[in-house]
């Protein structure tokens, strides 16, 4: 399998949506990955927005991000918590500085924005935070995906075909 030596985190927080968590992941899975969900605190139950449950294996202090070789943050109202926590921007900051890939769909673009790694990069999101993309540098278009070097995005759940596949294809550079 393509992905067999790569470990992945997978960020997580209360009201995650359900199928930009889970879907990345089993598709990394399928190619042999190994995906660790990382919350504030490990072996926590964290609720998505349609009351799918997700166990963290790590919490953030657990994990050293120079272990891994990608990182998922998922959309839902999960990303507005998210970049609240210095080990997220930390941990968001270290993949960019080391151009490790970079998945963010939906919402998720608020982490990355509050990471400050966005001037210059061309993304897409949900529409709903089209301007704060661009007020953070981005150049935003309505795509399904975009990769633009490491930095893999995505508008909402059903772009997560074409997203899980740019994102695994990336990771497997």
């Amino acid at each position: 399998m393509r992905l067999s030596d790569k470990k992945v985190i997978a960020l997580v927080d209360h009201d995650f949506e359900d199928l930009e968590h889970w879907y990345p992941i089993l598709r990394l899975q399928e190619e042999g990955a190994t995906v660790h969900v990382v919350g504030e605190k490990g072996k926590e139950k964290y609720t998505g927005k349609y009351g799918v449950p997700a166990v963290s294996d790590y919490g953030f202090k657990d994990i050293n991000p120079e272990d891994y070789d990608a990182i998922l943050v998922p959309g839902g109202w999960a990303p507005d918590k998210l970049r609240r926590y210095p080990e997220v921007i930390d941990m968001i900051k270290h993949m960019n500085d080391n151009h490790k890939p970079i998945g963010q769909i939906c919402h998720a673009g608020w982490v990355l924005i509050s990471a400050k790694i966005l001037e210059g990069v061309k993304v897409t999101s949900t529409p709903g935070i089209r301007d704060d993309m661009e007020n953070a540098g981005a150049t935003w278009v309505d795509e399904p995906v975009v990769v633009d070097g490491h930095i893999v995005s995505s508008r909402r759940p059903p772009d997560l075909p074409p997203y899980a596949k740019a994102f695994a294809d990336k990771l497997s550079e």
